[in-house]
């Protein structure tokens, strides 16, 4: 058994990859499914295509890589967070689509919520904040507007899940109603401090306990696959939500480390050891990993739109065809031009969390064509991420050492984009030679759980950089650029 299976169920495709017992990827296969968009604002996946997607990948994989299952140790889970499902405990069939993070139908509710006052409670409790983001409010949504879902829930019928739960039910043939710390920990019902669910929280939102997984290590037993599903059962050794499955394949075990991950958004985690550290610009704080029943801490800004941006530059504006367009369009933009654009498509993340603000374009002349446009959407991506050093470094009392920001996800890749995140958050910028490394923590976990991998140390050892993008750019002119963001910024939320 020399191979390791992680299986990466994201927010647009499914993916499975698979690792030799050297962490090296042999084989990797990938589908996309359907986004239903059911009102504005409201985005939900059908569950039975993430379940349909993820076995099927899984199989296309052992099958590319030449191998059997028998030829596998373990497999490892990393999903998309927040994500809320719903399902009969009898049937297995979900009683809703699936509400994805980046939903906001209960923006009114979480509304509601802070102005009775309840958000400080919140915030002590999960280490997170009162937004449509989590999933708590997804949840009470699908038990309050589905005919005799509360009924059948308060009666034990019916289970909670995020993904990675979901997948896990699925793959265990029911056997097994079990997540994760990092997973539990993005809910808005889960105390991070105690590691147990909050039953203040649940009478809040009028969840029933009782439907509730059972919350365990990221690296720990999950059961074992149904035999049918792959030629023999395989054990399920390590869960982690995307983003924390992320700085674990960066190897950032120690405090101070900090990883940022850019996929559709960018998530910036900051390694805080065995302290929840309460932040007082509006992070949050997580559960980086949790080994031996043993929470790791972590902050975490999120910003919403990174990927994205170059989405839309391609598939609404249709200025560009393909994403690795914008590098050169940036090269040759007008450099006595400095148009902003503030990506708020779905309103503002950390550390602004403002979800009613809609994105504007700053400083544009007749001038303005595809080249400044596509400039402003790579350093947009920049900006934002400044934005989140500088709540991190106001947060955290570093040992004074130098900060270093490691990088992976699609966008990382942009050499472009890279350079002017070191040049306008004045910080060395480390891209590793693995940039899988959403699929490479989960992995891991799964992997040094079947001692197939090494531990942490060695694990962090074997950490290698590709390329280190340093700060160019003049300071005056940083504080000016970054000056002129923050006013972008504020006139965009005051509209």
């Amino acid at each position: 058994m020399t191979h390791i299976l992680a299986i990466d169920q994201g927010t647009t495709s499914s993916r499975a990859i698979l690792f030799d017992d050297k962490l090296n990827v042999t084989a990797t296969a990938q589908e996309e499914f359907t986004q239903h968009f059911p009102n504005s604002g409201w985005v939900e996946h059908d569950p039975d295509d993430i379940w349909a997607t993820t076995a099927a990948t899984c199989r296309s994989v052992i099958e590319r890589a030449g191998i059997n299952a028998t030829d596998i140790a373990a497999i490892g889970i990393t999903n998309q967070r927040e994500t809320t499902l719903v399902w009969d405990r009898t049937t297995g069939k979900a009683i809703h689509n699936a509400i994805v993070w980046q939903d906001r139908r209960t923006a009114e509710f979480c509304r509601t919520l802070k102005e009775a006052g309840h958000e400080e409670m919140v915030t002590e409790r999960t280490g997170l904040l009162l937004d449509p983001y989590f999933s708590g409010t997804k949840l009470a949504w699908i038990l309050d507007q589905v005919e005799g879902a509360k009924a059948k829930a308060k009666a034990g019928d019916l289970l909670f899940g995020t993904v990675d739960c979901y997948l896990i039910w699925k793959l265990t043939g029911g056997k097994v109603h079990a997540t994760d710390a990092t997973n539990a920990a993005r809910t808005l019902l889960y105390d991070i401090r105690k590691g147990a669910w909050s039953e203040e929280i649940c009478t809040l939102l009028d969840v029933p306990m009782q439907m509730l997984p059972e919350v365990r290590d990221s690296a720990a037993d999950y059961g074992s696959t149904r035999a049918d599903l792959f030629g023999r059962e395989i054990p399920i050794l390590g869960v982690a939500g995307d983003q924390q499955a992320a700085t674990v394949g960066q190897a950032c075990f120690s405090p101070g480390m900090m990883k940022s991950t850019y996929g559709t958004g960018c998530f910036a985690l900051l390694n805080t050891g065995d302290t929840p550290v309460r932040s007082q610009n509006r992070l949050l704080t997580t559960i980086a990993y949790q080994l031996d029943g043993k929470p790791t801490y972590a902050l975490e800004g999120s910003i919403f739109i990174a990927g994205a941006v170059v989405q839309w530059l391609r598939d609404e504006l249709k200025v560009i065809k393909e994403a690795g367009e914008t590098q050169s369009l940036a090269d040759a933009a007008d450099p006595n031009q400095s148009p902003i654009l503030v990506p708020a498509f779905t309103g503002l993340g950390a550390p602004y969390w403002n979800p009613d603000c809609r994105g504007a374009l700053y400083g544009i002349t007749r001038g303005t064509g595809p080249a400044e446009l596509a400039r402003a959407a790579l350093e947009s991506v920049g900006f934002q991420t400044r934005d989140l050093l500088e709540a991190m470094t106001a947060d955290w009392s570093a040992s004074g050492t130098e900060q270093v920001l490691r990088v992976d996800g699609g966008m990382s890749a942009s050499n472009w984009t890279m350079q002017f995140l070191a040049d306008i958050s004045g910080a060395p910028v480390d891209r590793p030679k693995v940039l899988e490394t959403t699929a490479l923590g989960a992995a891991w976990l799964a992997g040094m759980q079947a001692g197939v991998y090494p531990d942490q140390a060695g694990f962090a050892e074997a950490w290698a950089l590709e390329a280190r993008f340093e700060p160019a750019m003049d300071n005056d002119l940083r504080e000016t650029r970054y000056a002129a963001w923050k006013r972008a910024v504020a006139a965009t939320m005051a509209v």
